[in-house]
């Protein structure tokens, strides 16, 4: 299974990192797959500490593809997250690419409760997938896949989901312009 969350890091120094990602949940174990090179890879290395933030925001995931990473954290644990795992790195299955940070959790805190998911927050979170691939797909399928993804979007967003929508159609909109001179 792969889960959709929020991995806070920090290096030697404490500079913190967010970084939104699918890991991969194995039984008792938690696979993280970064690519390389990365901060995300670089600081788990480094320290062997990560932070799984399980949050509802939907803001945070496209803010952290859209240069919005300063979301209020205490101990790399996001502010308004709905439960947070803190993880260490057990040992490392590299690659020249992707390697597989395999993780043990440590202990895992819950702070409010789940209220559930709209369609709009899946479509957010499916459009901040596609917009961290956007030098890897075609825009055409990724042009396809927003206008199948804003029909959800338009029936059930709430103002966070439009402003996270809004902040990732700027970020596609700028890759087409960049990339069409």
């Amino acid at each position: 299974m792969i889960q959709e969350l929020i991995v806070t890091t920090k290096n030697a120094a404490g500079i913190p990192h967010l970084a939104p990602m699918g890991v991969h949940v194995h039984d008792d174990e938690i696979h993280i797959l970064p690519f390389k090179p990365s901060t995300t890879l670089a600081n788990l290395l480094e320290t062997k500490k990560a932070v799984l933030n399980y949050c509802d925001d939907v803001r945070i995931f496209a803010g952290c593809l859209t240069g919005r990473r300063d979301w209020a954290l205490n101990n790399l644990v996001l502010d308004g997250t709905l439960a947070h795992s803190d993880v260490e790195l057990v040992r490392v299955e590299d690659d020249d690419t992707r390697p597989t940070l395999i993780c043990k959790i440590l202990n895992t805190v819950n702070h409010a409760p789940f209220r559930g998911v709209n369609r709009a927050q899946y479509s957010v979170l499916e459009a901040a997938i596609l917009v961290s691939r956007l030098h890897m797909l075609p825009i055409e399928k990724i042009d396809s896949e927003i206008a199948y993804l804003k029909i959800g979007l338009d029936k059930t967003a709430g103002e966070r989901e439009l402003e996270a929508w809004n902040w990732l159609m700027e970020k596609i909109e700028s890759f087409k312009t960049e990339n069409s001179k």
